[in-house]
């Protein structure tokens, strides 16, 4: 008899973790990925092991794509290359391609020519070194940010002006999370899939129950205390994702900051909302309208009604407010959505026809 079938799990490739639920029926495990954790779960829980090595490699697909923190990565060499036009991989082109996409649909408020403002601020390297090192005492200084309009994809076809730094990470841990949701599926064939990194969660294929539980949390980590209770949601299609202002926190020159930035400014945005959360019809969607929502300010609650987003948005003083149908109470299931769809090509048809 198979080893499932007698009870005794079935091995895990050695970087992850098996997390115990207390369900049998849901396989799960998580390790440390792209600078932040992954989770995946998966039913039925004999797909887990082959799933998670499906999982490892489009995670280091994408981190060899578009890391700014790797010497060796594609984003990297071009942005070492010098020179205005560059080929890129089709991998790197779709991640591009939905950078830019994002920074259309939210008028600028997601913006991938922020990468030399984040160096600008001390967000250099990886985050996890910026936390065990020295605060820096260099004076903060606001760098333009020269605006995604400057940037041209033509196929494999990048142009990039000199000096421009690209970063990603309004979209490309969303994009991730739905890479890697989607090939995993492809090759269960049957059950559920739910990859999680950093929170920002893409579901694929039949949900358990009614819906996927998540615990949708909110952390003042200035005090390191919650303000405002973690709210159960369930997740049955789609995408969710969240953004914060109160992780990912470093001291410069005695000044806190942040690694969303404004692109108006070049500085941490500072509006009233310490996170916000979105569901959308995909996580690189939700991944750009959560980032904006921060940058949006007292704007942001009028621009998810006006894209019939489904979110929760909480203030610095902890007032929470909820758009788009998110449910008021613990164990509501989050509203199907077509919403946050980007015209992209194939990224556009790839996750849509498995929704």
């Amino acid at each position: 008899m198979a080893r499932a079938e007698l009870g005794v799990p079935t091995p895990i490739p050695a970087a992850w973790r098996r997390i115990d639920i207390g369900s049998g029926a849901i396989g799960v495990a998580e390790r440390d990925a792209l600078g932040t954790g992954a989770r995946v779960a998966v039913w039925p829980p004999r797909n887990l092991p082959r799933l998670l090595t499906i999982v490892d490699s489009e995670l280091a697909r994408l981190d060899r794509q578009v890391s700014r923190f790797r010497a060796d990565s594609e984003i990297s060499r071009i942005h070492s290359a010098g020179g205005v036009v560059h080929r890129v991989s089709e991998g790197l082109a779709e991640a591009i391609r939905v950078a830019l996409a994002a920074a259309r649909w939210t008028g600028g408020l997601v913006d991938p020519t922020v990468g030399a403002a984040l160096v600008s601020l001390g967000y250099d390297r990886d985050f996890v070194e910026i936390g065990t090192g020295q605060a820096s005492v260099a004076p903060v200084a606001a760098t333009p940010v020269p605006g995604w309009q400057m940037v041209r994809l033509d196929g494999a076809a990048l142009r990039l002006p000199d000096g421009i730094t690209l970063d990603l990470g309004a979209t490309a841990k969303g994009l991730g999370a739905d890479r890697a949701a989607a090939a995993a599926f492809a090759a269960a064939g049957t059950g559920g899939v739910l990859v999680s990194l950093g929170g920002d969660i893409a579901v694929v294929g039949e949900a358990p129950m009614d819906g996927w539980p998540v615990w949708v949390a909110d952390a003042d980590t200035t005090s390191g205390m919650s303000l405002t209770a973690a709210q159960l949601v369930r997740l049955a299609v789609g995408a969710l994702a969240s953004s914060s202002t109160t992780c990912r926190r470093w001291q410069r020159n005695g000044q806190q900051m942040h690694h969303i930035v404004d692109p108006r400014t070049g500085l941490p945005a500072n509006g009233p909302w310490r996170t916000a959360s979105v569901a959308a019809a995909t996580c690189a969607a939700a991944n750009a309208a959560s980032t904006a929502a921060i940058v949006a300010g007292e704007q942001a609650e009028a621009w998810l009604v006006a894209e019939g987003l489904t979110a929760r948005l909480v203030a610095h003083d902890g007032t929470v407010r909820l758009t788009g149908g998110w449910p008021a109470t613990n164990g509501g299931t989050l509203p199907a959505s077509c919403r946050g769809l980007f015209e992209t090509g194939s990224y556009q048809h790839q996750v849509w026809s498995r929704s």
